[in-house]
């Protein structure tokens, strides 16, 4: 709102409740009650009672004068400091001290609840972080937009978009650098989408771009692309070099749905799709994928007793060892079984779990789990092998955090050789000193440490040297696709050569296809895992194929000329 100054009401004021005295050098002195002035000094008529009465004695000397030129929102203040009352008679307005005229308290009061009105609405319709529409204007443009496009019979595309890895960023730098990360983000958004298009804030990490009358579904396509292009540019957020990325979803009105919260629901469930492909990617809703209506404070609800009934499960993906094609560990990896929305991979919760805390009780639960599991596939015959578990930020950050894995690691019977835990690469950035004491205690116990989803940080790599880690895990996000982006190939290059400078232990991460399975190799990768091996599976699935593949590599080799 433009700043409007004591002038503006002057030059509009049409109903004063004071009149001004002023002396003979046109200074103001102070304000008479026109009500009082009238009765005393208009109505008699009488020069005589007139010239008897001294209008001092009516006259308000403690009036509020101001130079036309302060600001509504100065008066504002010296009013409330001096009374209220004043909002009432008005005070006098000056030019260099000689009196111009009388401003209007209502006129001033009718001006600061306009603004409050209008702030109101604001922060009623607009995130106060990066300025864009929030859910509920998003929502009403929407619903608006679809009346539009069904009164003119064309077409609307949705964007639903989600930060990757960005709760790695707000927990282990802190919600300031977080907050930073989001207004570059929707500064990035909004330069990708055109005027007519709405660009919103949806909720933390979670951005959507309507776009008006789209003429097929390549026109979205095109947006999603300059979307991830623009993302890929690095980001300068306090004094770091950011990098990160966004998984998008599409949906198409009328093809995919011709109301509003199924529409954002579909879109919301390609993007989970678009995650689950490896992240930096964009999908567009097709009929099959799981459609939830995330009412996220049922959801919260749900998940803050499912612990306690024993809805989680792990699932376990194997991990295979390059040069001898041998199974040498598996990733841990949490599962919801929600009694009525059914299976739930963590995309889908794991964000409520950080933001509530309940990420502590779970990730101990499942490092109890994993080690249990990992001991009872001994007692059934399996080779010893890694179990990997996925360490969040708050978890490695509590107090006792190393004591409670010694304690699950002495209940459990493990080896500390054959537990490993992976740490994202943003929690290695905040706090060092803590962080080198709690890795290095942790290594003591001769636990192995790996770094997940590396590469998708930070452009400076050179603190690695400072951490006791044995292994980097290599974001999926650069192998996926690798033959149709050879950037990607060159990244994963030099990933590889800075590991094997450092002696580290390189695993790519899903790994589906042949063709990536090639690149990976010659990459110097020395294990992988991914869904050209397995998908991740219950214990007891893992369990039979593993028999399986150990049946299958004896025929082989029974099979082979001596």
């Amino acid at each position: 709102m433009s700043c409007l100054t004591v002038l503006d009401l002057f030059q509009k004021n049409s109903d004063i409740f004071a009149l001004p005295v002023v002396n003979s050098d046109n200074i103001p002195t102070g304000l008479v009650d026109r009500k009082v002035f009238i009765e005393t000094f208009i109505k008699p008529f009488s020069k005589e009672i007139h010239g008897k009465k001294n209008i001092s004695a009516f006259m308000n000397t403690d009036s509020i004068i101001v130079d036309h030129s302060a600001t509504i929102d100065d008066v504002a203040r010296i009013i409330v400091d001096a009374g209220m009352q004043h909002m009432v008679s008005g005070f006098i307005a000056t030019n260099d001290g000689q009196y111009i005229g009388v401003a209007n308290g209502l006129d001033l009061l009718n001006e600061i609840t306009q603004r409050k009105q209008a702030n109101l609405f604001y922060l009623a319709h607009y995130d106060q972080l990066t300025n864009l529409p929030n859910r509920l204007l998003f929502l009403d443009r929407l619903d608006m937009a679809i009346i539009e496009a069904r009164r003119d019979k064309t077409q609307l595309g949705l964007l639903f978009i989600d930060l990757d890895n960005f709760k790695h960023f707000n927990d282990s730098m802190g919600h300031g650098f977080g907050d930073k990360l989001l207004v570059a983000t929707a500064a990035r958004l909004a330069s990708c989408a055109r005027e007519s298009d709405t660009v919103a804030r949806l909720s933390g990490d979670e951005f959507t771009i309507m776009q008006e009358s789209p003429t097929c579904q390549d026109d979205i396509n095109a947006l999603c692309k300059r979307v991830l292009e623009a993302m890929t540019l690095p980001l300068q957020i306090m004094g770091r070099e950011v990098f990160i990325t966004a998984s998008i979803g599409t949906a198409l009105y009328p093809v995919d749905d011709a109301e509003p919260t199924g529409l954002l629901a579909k879109a919301d469930a390609a993007m989970y799709e678009a995650k689950r492909s490896g992240r930096n990617t964009y999908r567009h809703f097709i009929p099959g994928m799981n459609v939830y209506s995330l009412d996220r404070m049922t959801l919260e609800t749900d998940l803050r007793g499912a612990l306690e009934r024993n809805e989680f499960v792990l699932f376990y993906q194997p991990q295979i060892e390059l040069s001898s094609g041998k199974m040498i560990g598996n990733e841990a990896l949490i599962r919801w079984q929600h009694p009525e929305r059914g299976l739930l991979s963590p995309i889908h919760f794991i964000e409520i779990t950080e933001e509530t805390g309940l990420i502590v009780p779970i990730g101990k639960w499942v490092l109890q789990q994993a080690c249990r599991q990992h001991m009872l596939w001994i007692e059934s015959g399996l080779e010893p092998m890694s179990v990997s578990v996925n360490i969040s930020a708050m978890q490695f950050y509590q107090t006792g955090f190393c004591e409670m894995v010694k304690s699950i690691i002495s209940d459990s019977g493990i080896r500390p050789i054959y537990l490993e835990l992976e740490l994202t690469e943003s929690l290695f950035m905040h706090d060092v000193e803590v962080v080198l004491k709690t890795l290095h205690t942790l290594h003591d116990l001769g636990v192995k440490l790996a770094i997940d989803d590396f590469g998708t940080g930070y452009s400076n790599l050179g603190y690695l040297k400072m951490f006791p880690i044995d292994k980097l895990k290599i974001d999926q996000s650069f192998i996926r696709h690798l033959e149709c982006e050879p950037v990607n190939v060159d990244i994963v290059k030099a990933i590889a050569a800075l590991g094997k400078s450092m002696s580290l232990e390189l695993v790519a991460e899903g790994v589906e296809t042949d063709d990536e399975l090639d690149l990976v190799i010659s990459s110097g990768c020395d294990s992988v895992q991914g869904y050209r091996y397995s998908k991740p599976l219950p214990a007891d699935q893992l369990e039979s194929w593993i028999q399986k593949r150990n049946q299958e590599s004896a025929i082989s080799r029974e099979a082979a000329p001596a």
